[in-house]
């Protein structure tokens, strides 16, 4: 006689089988009252839709932020021409006080 553990199991029948041989109905898993399959069909559903959110979510972002960056864009270079002209305007007005003081002094 073999110990047990040496290739052959304790018990010769299955307990699937063994349940039928007492004359008992094989119960489904408890956690998942509709079999196996639909619980894999059911994942993948929610799985795609959790994905499909985060799609959707991601492009919502960069949709925001690429609107944001454009009017940041557009802040930045009304600021730049307004000093621009800022400083034009006062390297002109200089120009124009250094070359009255230049006329009264040659006069």
């Amino acid at each position: 006689m073999r110990p047990p553990g040496m290739g052959q199991p304790l018990l010769a029948i299955e307990p699937a089988s063994m349940a039928t041989a007492v004359g008992r109905a094989v119960l489904p898993p408890p956690f998942c009252p509709f079999g196996v399959g639909a619980a894999k069909v059911v994942a993948l559903k929610a799985t795609v839709l959790l994905l499909l959110t985060l799609l959707i979510k991601a492009k919502i972002r960069i949709t925001a932020f690429s609107a944001l960056g454009v009017l940041l864009l557009l802040l930045q270079t009304l600021v730049f021409l307004a000093i621009s002209t800022g400083l034009g305007l006062a390297a002109g007005g200089a120009a124009l006080y250094a070359s009255q003081q230049r006329r009264n002094a040659a006069a």
